[in-house]
C-alpha cells in the first residue's frame, strides 16, 4: 500500500473555460483523475492520468473535452490529486 495522499478539489467553470482548465491541470503534473461532469452532477468523461501518459494521451483527450465543452454551458471539474 502506497504512502501517498490523495485529495480532491472541484472547480465550476463554463463550458468555453473547459479545455484551458484541462490543459492547466494536465501540465501541473501531481494529478490523479479528472473528472468532468455536467451542471446536474453527472459524469461526463474521467480522465485518469499517470506519469509518463499524460503527453500521449494529451491531443486525442484534449479533443474529446473540446467536444464536450461545446455541449455544456456549465461544468465540475473534480481533480484528485497526490501529495
Amino acid at each position: 500500500m502506497s504512502d501517498e495522499k490523495v485529495h480532491s478539489e472541484e472547480f465550476r467553470i463554463s463550458g468555453e473555460e473547459l479545455i484551458a482548465k484541462i490543459k492547466q491541470l494536465f501540465h501541473e503534473g501531481n494529478i490523479r483523475r479528472i473528472i468532468i461532469k455536467d451542471k446536474d452532477g453527472k459524469t461526463v468523461m474521467e480522465i485518469p492520468l499517470s506519469i509518463g501518459v499524460v503527453g500521449v494521451l494529451l491531443a486525442p483527450t484534449l479533443a474529446a473535452v473540446g467536444a464536450i465543452a461545446a455541449l455544456l454551458t456549465e461544468a465540475t471539474v473534480v481533480v484528485e490529486k497526490t501529495e
